[in-house]
């Protein structure tokens, strides 16, 4: 029986576009849009930041060096955010669940997405369990990141299901023994989640 939901966030709670921190990097520097995408996503350093192997401080510094755009801390981190749109539906499954089920929520993400954004969604009070690879140390699909969800929740892997929209991480979960559910839609995932016995209401 199913008695813990874990969720990934972008999306699959927010939808993100990082073409916005993009457009931003274009208009503090000047330089176009794909060879900023190029040498900031090309390099991995955002990969290098949400396993938490740099400080804010050094990859702000380190996208300053690569791109040339220079500019205030809090504009900078600003701009960096600024790409979340809220996905309704799955809002509202997990505000359905509250209470009937342990909500855990498992990322990959760093450490300023979650000062600046993921801690002050309405929704992040209602998790019981809260998993980031930054802290972690590991990024899905590393077993290291489930089983800290797991030990959090205080559940074994059978008695949970972890919701990512990309297949290779929740395959990941599946590796671990976790129920793995990859988000396509929201109809899709209440028929999924109906055939584990997770009932909403």
């Amino acid at each position: 029986m199913i008695r813990g939901v874990i969720f990934d966030y972008g999306n699959v709670i927010n939808s993100f576009d990082v073409g916005k921190f993009l457009a931003k990097l274009n208009e503090w520097s000047g330089v176009p849009v794909v060879t900023l995408r190029e040498r900031v996503y090309g390099s991995n350093l955002h990969l290098l930041y949400e396993r938490g192997g740099i400080s804010s401080i050094e990859f702000r510094e380190r996208i300053a060096r690569m791109t040339g755009a220079l500019v205030p801390v809090e504009t900078f981190e600003e701009g960096f955010t600024d790409i979340f749109t809220p996905l309704e539906d799955t809002r509202a499954l997990i505000r359905d669940l509250e209470g009937k089920y342990r909500l855990g929520l498992l990322s990959n993400t760093n450490e300023c997405h979650f000062r600046r954004h993921i801690r002050r969604d309405p929704v992040f009070p209602l998790f019981d369990s809260v998993t980031l690879s930054f802290e972690v140390g590991a990024l899905k699909p590393d077993p290291l990141i489930y089983r800290d969800a797991l030990r959090k929740l205080s559940l074994p892997p059978e008695a949970c299901v972890f919701i990512d929209d990309i297949a290779e991480y929740a395959e990941g979960a599946a590796a671990v023994g976790i129920h793995g559910i990859r988000y396509t839609g929201p109809a899709d995932l209440l028929r999924e989640l109906s055939g584990l016995g997770v009932v909403p209401q």
